[in-house]
């Protein structure tokens, strides 16, 4: 980016905003260093990843660098040779934690910040040296006894020799015999020695080595001799312990060195991450916001155009105004890329250019900006300005000379994607010549395609603008009866300088004032007098564009909450009829149940009368079998049937199965193959004739056998199951009536009812109907290799 143009745009202001949101001093660096981006690529990663970091921050308020030191310098010395002290040992361990706290917040959350993760991710980890660091240096960057064994065992010795010593001196002390030599009772040390404060006058008296004189000679510092050897003991254990320490500094020292290369890359990558968190708190502070990217040749119509994309800020305020800012909205698109404003001086011309290339600046360096979310800009491969005066004395320069030398550098280097902003254009030199060269420079960026925002009081550039295609007029409001500013633009309408009234507002007296409108010529008075007239419709124009706007909204929401209505009746009715149904279903349920368990009622009625008529009748028949004549001809059956070969075996006969000795009932034979279909428990077979033998009854069971033989009744075997499926609701129950009385004339004792499963109404019936069934003992549905739901037992 051009340099001069971040000046004027007041750039490195932000530089110094973004390092005091910074609390890491390496991270504070790269702030002060920041520089816009020009790719979509890079700009698009770095305002992603300010958005993924307020999403870090909404999580872990507090997560930043603080604790954290530049240590790079001092491990490079360590890793040549150098020994590090405590203080910067113990900065290394602090650091070393610091990072690894913020590696671990970014990792908790590592699926939704991807490319915060990116960078934590390789945060080194050195969980070794971290703790030799922190069992070897205290707090307070002491050497700790736990650093190794024989330092804590040097301290205790020359604890104890120190103590021995002092206690020696201060015996000698407080003798009698060198009280009368001591000046004051009390141990000092001289020379790292300790020693004993004795007059002048008494010096040879006491044998020892003079360390020192007081500076009125009237004292001399004294080792006494009998210290001496003690004294050199205690230095011993003191030098002994200070090569243990630097032995241990050194250790320390080159495990720091033999990591220098993560450290350092590491050091790079947090300051990295917390310059993004700073730029993250800054957009929090000022409720900024990250711009929506135009890539760069992206062409709205389709066409092979490259060129920097539409230009849109809502609600923008400059960053460097605080609560004074006024908010700007201002939009650019490819039909019209060069923007000309005119209006009154201190109306807000210059701040507007400033805002957008500011803005623009702090978008492309990924800082957020204080503006809608529904802001858009494009990527600028450079942005550059010609803001300000900057005459200088020494140079010869005068207010033209300096503004066409920024204009000829950035005529030169401007791109179809670069940004310009150009304030005052033409003055500082003859008007009719400066409005010519400004036309001129318009013209000559419109045919470039670059994007321009131009300021100025000529008229010529207004109409100019007005003329040709791809420039628009724009201007700031003001009050058309008070002449003030109200420091909204409005695009569309030029604005009149309003120099006289602005001259009066600021002070200049009333006769200057309507001297000079009357010195103006009558087509300059009817221009301004039109503009002003202009202005005033336009804001008729804004004010029935906002209430029909207002209107719009209600009428909206009118049919918002119209629609809303219509579709809650036609919930409530379609709720209602779904009620009716269920209810009319529901009722005609019960009534089939009723009429079912009528019905139900009436066969159970119909069974007793039949079993009462069939008592009778066998109480008629077995009275009958009593008589005489039909006991002879029982008897004269017995002997025809004693008298048939062999013993014969008849459906309903018990048999013994030869092969187990176990008791089975025929069921059904079959003459021709000379088998015999038995059925034991739950289970059928068919054997041969000649393996199983018939068990004898008692006397009354051959008589009636013998004569139901004798009449050749024949009895058919019965399934073991009865299959409903595919009948109809009233077939099931005449069905289930009818194979139950044939089972059990078949001495069946648990037969299978398959109904399937479908909608249960098959089952239901037949469950019901074997509940009042006189020959049903009890019922169960199937288990689940018996069928399931889908099949009922019935044991008779």
């Amino acid at each position: 980016m051009d340099e001069k143009s971040l000046e004027m745009l007041e750039f490195p202001r932000i530089r110094e905003i973004m390092a005091g949101y910074a609390s890491f001093s390496a991270s504070r660096e790269l702030a002060l260093g920041l520089q816009p981006g020009s790719s979509y690529e890079e700009v698009e990663r770095l305002l992603g990843q300010v958005t993924e970091a307020r999403s870090l921050l909404a999580v872990h308020p507090g997560i930043d660098a603080a604790g954290a030191h530049d240590i790079r310098e001092e491990v490079a010395v360590a890793a040549r040779g150098g020994v590090l002290d405590t203080a910067v040992l113990l900065q290394t361990g602090e650091s070393l934690r610091v990072f690894q706290r913020l590696r671990a917040a970014v990792m908790e959350m590592m699926s939704a910040v991807p490319l915060l993760w990116g960078i934590a991710g390789g945060i080194a980890g050195i969980p070794r040296l971290e703790g030799e660091i922190a069992r070897c240096i205290g707090p307070q960057g002491e050497v700790l006894d736990t650093a190794s064994p024989k330092l804590a065992d040097l301290r205790r010795r020359e604890k104890d020799a120190r103590q021995r010593l002092l206690e020696h001196l201060h015996s000698l002390m407080n003798s009698s015999r060198w009280k009368k030599v001591i000046q004051e009772p009390v141990v000092s040390q001289r020379e790292g020695r300790y020693v004993l404060l004795v007059k002048n006058e008494f010096k040879k008296a006491m044998k020892g080595i003079i360390h020192d004189t007081s500076n009125t000679g009237a004292t001399v510092y004294l080792e006494p001799w009998s210290s001496v050897e003690m004294g050199n003991d205690l230095r011993e254990c003191i030098l002994e312990k200070e090569r243990e320490v630097e032995r241990i500094l050194t250790k320390l020292s080159a495990e720091v060195g033999q990591h220098e290369d993560e450290i350092s890359y590491t050091i790079e990558l947090v300051a990295e991450m917390d310059l993004i968190l700073a730029k993250a708190r800054y957009a929090r502070d000022m409720d900024a916001s990250e711009p929506f990217l135009v890539r760069r040749g992206e062409s709205m119509d389709g066409s092979d155009e490259v060129r920097a994309g539409r230009l849109k800020l809502v609600e923008a305020r400059h960053p460097l105004l605080g609560k004074k800012a006024v908010p700007l909205s201002l939009e650019m698109a490819r039909d019209f890329p060069i923007i000309v404003i005119t209006g009154p001086n201190t109306g807000g011309k210059t701040v507007a250019l400033k805002t957008v290339g500011l803005l623009s600046l702090m978008a492309q360096a990924g800082i957020p900006i204080p503006a809608s979310g529904e802001s858009c800009l494009p990527v600028f491969d450079d942005i550059f300005s010609d803001i300000g005066d900057d005459q200088s004395i020494e140079q010869t320069l005068s207010t033209f000379s300096w503004h066409m030398g920024n204009i000829v550098r950035l005529v030169k280097h401007a791109t179809a994607r670069s940004l310009v902003l150009l304030d005052e254009l033409g003055t500082g030199t003859d008007p009719l010549e400066g409005s010519a060269l400004a036309r001129s420079l318009l013209g000559y960026f419109l045919m470039r395609k670059t994007m321009v925002i131009a300021t100025t009081h000529f008229s010529d550039l207004k109409i100019f603008a007005h003329e040709n295609e791809g420039l628009r007029n724009a201007s700031f409001a003001f009050d058309p009866v008070t002449l003030e500013p109200s420091y909204h633009l409005v695009v569309g309408v030029p604005g009149g300088s309003n120099a006289l009234a602005t001259a009066s507002r600021l002070g200049l007296p009333d006769e200057i004032v309507s001297g000079a409108r009357d010195l103006l010529s009558k087509g300059e008075q009817d221009l301004g007098d039109l503009i002003t007239s202009m202005m005033a419709e336009k804001e008729k124009a804004e004010a029935l564009r906002r209430a029909l706007e207002e209107s719009l909204v209600e009428a909206e929401r009118s049919k918002m909450e119209l629609k809303s209505e219509v579709q809650r009746l036609r919930t409530e009715e379609k709720n209602f009829l779904q009620d009716a149904r269920d209810e009319v279903i529901s009722e005609a349920a019960r009534l089939q149940k009723e009429i079912r368990q009528a019905a139900v009622e009436l066969r159970r009625e119909r069974t007793r009368r039949q079993v009462e008529k069939a008592g009778k009748t066998l109480q008629v028949v077995e009275d009958h079998l009593k008589e005489d004549v039909w006991q002879a001809k029982v008897e004269e059956a017995k002997l025809e049937a004693e008298l048939e070969e062999g013993e014969s075996i008849g459906v309903g006969d018990r048999v013994r199965l030869k092969s187990s000795d176990v008791e089975a009932t025929v069921l059904s034979l079959s003459q021709r193959q000379e088998k015999v279909e038995v059925q034991v428990g739950q289970t059928r077979i068919w054997m041969g004739l000649d393996s199983v033998r018939k068990v004898e009854s008692s006397s009354q069971e051959p008589l009636f056998r013998g004569v139901s033989l004798k009449r050749k009744r024949p009895v058919q075997a019965t399934l073991l199951e009865l299959d409903l499926r595919g009948k109809r609701a009233e077939e099931v129950e005449i069905s289930i009536d009818s194979y139950l009385n044939d089972a059990f004339l078949s001495n069946l004792s648990e037969v299978r009812i398959v109904h399937g499963f479908g909608m249960g109404v098959v089952r239901q019936i037949s469950r019901d109907f074997l509940a009042s069934h006189s020959l049903v003992k009890s019922f169960r549905p199937g288990e689940k290799d018996e069928g399931g739901d889908g099949v009922t037992v019935v044991t008779l």
